[in-house]
């Protein structure tokens, strides 16, 4: 089989990373979870009178705690792969590139994780 990279780009290693069907599937993994959840939180919203105890008592039951921490879950691990396409498709520098998509990761695991820890407190009244 040919190779059909310039001379530069076999001497740099350029060409396929080989990650972009994996980067790929898990972004419309994601997407495909999130339909169902975002449309079950919204439509259990509307539906329930708002008022914090109504609230707290929700999300104290099991299956609503587990779905929860499964959308807040799937929110900010789609968001950190929206976030590194677009970081790495606008970014040019390596070193603000590469400060960027670390600071995204920090962020979007530091945002689920409180929402997760404050969805567990509320279901387990701590």
């Amino acid at each position: 089989m040919r190779d059909l990279r310039s001379p530069l780009s076999r001497v740099k290693g350029l060409g396929s990373a080989k990650d972009g069907t994996h980067h790929f599937w898990h972004q419309r993994l994601t997407t495909l979870l999130l339909i169902p959840l975002v449309l079950w939180l919204g439509f259990s919203l509307a539906a329930m009178p708002v008022d914090h105890a109504t609230l707290v008592d929700w999300v104290g039951q099991p299956l609503v705690t587990i779905a929860l921490v499964l959308l807040i879950g799937t929110t900010f691990y789609h968001a950190k792969l929206g976030l590194q396409v677009v970081i790495e498709d606008y970014v040019a520098s390596h070193s603000r590139r590469t400060i960027a998509l670390l600071l995204s990761s920090f962020l979007c695991l530091l945002f689920g994780l409180v929402g997760v820890v404050a969805v567990l407190k509320i279901a387990f009244g701590a």
